[in-house]
């Protein structure tokens, strides 16, 4: 069913974009209950987007007006609809420097950093706080509203499954420092961009956690099981990822390649051309 309304001035619409399994949608959220932030111009599709803008525009029926759009990042799942949308809407895009750059500074009508604060007003005024999370995307924002303590947290997780980290597009080194800030807020609900909100979210930011530290064992083994000559990344696929049906593995490769990395950078593995061979300990 869409839109949802998940409480007082806090909506959900799921619309179908170009994601990856197993999401199909990625969340947008009204957020505000007379000056309203709509969160992820995320479809490309037309079906969608027709739909979303309908949704939009709804929001008047209500009392309620939109003031910007605000993207957590630059993928493509999270702006894809984010020039038509704005364009038919009439409304500022807000963000982060990283995303401008990417997807045209000219579109972006505000830059955003680590420590703003939105003001929405309303009979229930909401402030969220910008904060930067880098490791999923460089440049990715989640929203921190203390007072209800709900954080809208983009592709830092997701209600289902994990999060692919991709070198180059973000650091697992950094990604996990971030999980690790945003267990610490103690927020009572996750409205992330792929799933149903989270209502254990700090449990669920220490599975993320331990999950990635376990996959890191995984990864570590499978580098001192290929001995002294070493191993590159795709012969270490199978070992590090024996778990995971094999039609995934080419998604598993991006994520190894984003553990090796930080392995690396801790000293654990050393490369050698394209292999990866363990660093002996001394």
């Amino acid at each position: 069913m869409r839109p949802r309304e998940l409480a007082s001035g806090l909506s959900l619409f799921a619309a179908r974009t170009p994601t990856l399994a197993p999401a199909t949608h990625t969340n947008s959220y009204a957020l505000g209950g007379r000056d309203v932030l709509l969160v992820e111009p995320a479809t490309p599709y037309e079906d969608e987007l027709r739909a979303w803008l309908e949704w939009a525009r709804g929001l008047a029926s209500s009392g309620r007006r939109a003031v910007a759009l605000f993207a957590t990042h630059y993928h493509a799942d999270h702006v894809g609809g984010a020039d038509t949308l704005a364009r038919e809407l009439g409304l500022p895009l807000w963000t982060h420097e990283e995303t401008a750059k990417r997807i045209g500074r000219e579109k972006v009508a505000k830059q955003l950093v680590d420590g703003d604060v939105i003001g929405l007003e309303g009979p229930s005024p909401q402030r969220w706080k910008v904060l930067e999370t880098p490791g999923h995307a460089w440049g990715h924002l989640c929203l921190w509203n203390e007072a209800s303590r709900a954080l809208v947290a983009g592709d830092m997780v997701a209600s289902h499954g994990t999060i692919i980290i991709v070198p180059g597009d973000g650091d697992m080194r950094i990604y996990l420092q971030q999980l690790r800030r945003l267990a610490s807020l103690d927020a009572s609900v996750v409205l992330p961009a792929h799933g149903e909100p989270i209502d254990d979210p700090t449990a669920h930011f220490e599975r993320y956690i331990a999950h990635r530290l376990a996959r890191e064992a995984k990864v570590k083994a499978a580098v001192v099981a290929a001995g002294a000559e070493g191993a590159t990344d795709v012969e270490l696929v199978p070992g590090a990822y024996a778990d995971t049906p094999p039609t995934a593995w080419p998604f598993a490769l991006l994520s190894l390649r984003a553990h090796l990395e930080k392995l690396l950078t801790d000293g654990e593995v050393r490369q050698v051309g394209a292999r990866y061979a363990a660093v002996p300990a001394t």
